[in-house]
């Protein structure tokens, strides 16, 4: 295994690898409020604006 400056960078992809994948995971898992969200938001701006 490579080192650099005491890390492997054998270890590194492999915690990159799984931390993309925990994250989109999440951004998977909250699609379905996209839309309740962006309705939201909007209505908010339609009351706050004049």
């Amino acid at each position: 295994m490579a080192r650099v400056a005491g890390r492997s960078i054998t270890m590194s992809w492999i915690a990159g690898i799984v931390c993309t994948g925990i994250v989109l995971s999440l951004v998977w898992l909250s699609m379905p409020i996209m839309p309740v969200l962006a309705s939201f938001v909007g209505d908010t701006l339609r009351s706050v604006l004049p």
